[in-house]
């Protein structure tokens, strides 16, 4: 997807999610100092799922036998003391 896909234009048949903020947009990295890891999950899934405001773990039964294949990146930031 391009940058900014959610202003330009999501494809069709693209759902967003609450994040741990409650907004669907992005909202950064903001831990307290030292390293931290940010886990982001993609999951490619045989059926449509419409549980919108859901929470992950309602999110994360309702997949269950429907996964057809994930990828998971993880990535780390750290924040100095100053």
């Amino acid at each position: 997807m391009p940058e900014n896909a959610s202003k330009a234009g999501l494809p069709q048949g693209t759902a967003v999610g609450l994040n741990d903020f409650k907004k669907t947009e992005y909202g950064g990295p903001c831990p307290p100092i030292g390293r931290h890891r940010y886990f982001h999950k993609l999951y490619a899934l045989d059926i449509t799922l419409d549980l919108r405001r859901a929470t992950k773990p309602e999110i994360e039964l309702a997949m269950k036998g429907h996964r057809l294949a994930n990828a998971e990146l993880i990535g780390t930031y750290q924040k100095g003391d100053r």
